[in-house]
């Protein structure tokens, strides 16, 4: 069986913090446990200006959502994205789509 993962384009993440939310609900998390945690990277300015980039980084917590994928469904947090940055799929897949996403990451868990 391919091993599946998913592919966050952070290029075109907004920060809306979507993703974070809909994993809490879909896994019922207390407040400060997350199966997804948006971090911000903030770039020292270059030619004035500021580079702030929001980078989705899944947690130990994270089990691509195994029971709705079991069911044929996206993990809650790639159908909840309005920025449409997230893609869950089999590895090949993903790194085939990767090709042309050159600021992305690939997130396989065992």
């Amino acid at each position: 069986m391919p091993r599946n993962g998913l592919l966050i384009e952070y290029e075109y993440c907004t920060g809306c913090h979507t993703c974070e939310v809909a994993c809490q609900q879909e896994n019922g998390f207390i407040t400060g446990k997350w199966g997804i945690k948006l971090n911000e990277i903030v770039t020292e300015p270059t030619e004035g200006k500021i580079r702030i980039d929001y980078i989705p980084f899944p947690t130990e917590y994270c089990n691509l959502c195994a029971e709705r994928t079991s069911n044929g469904e996206q993990p809650a947090c790639v159908k909840h994205c309005p920025a449409g940055c997230m893609m869950y799929g089999t590895i090949s897949e993903l790194a085939k789509a990767m090709e042309d996403k050159p600021r992305s990451v690939i997130f396989a868990p065992k």
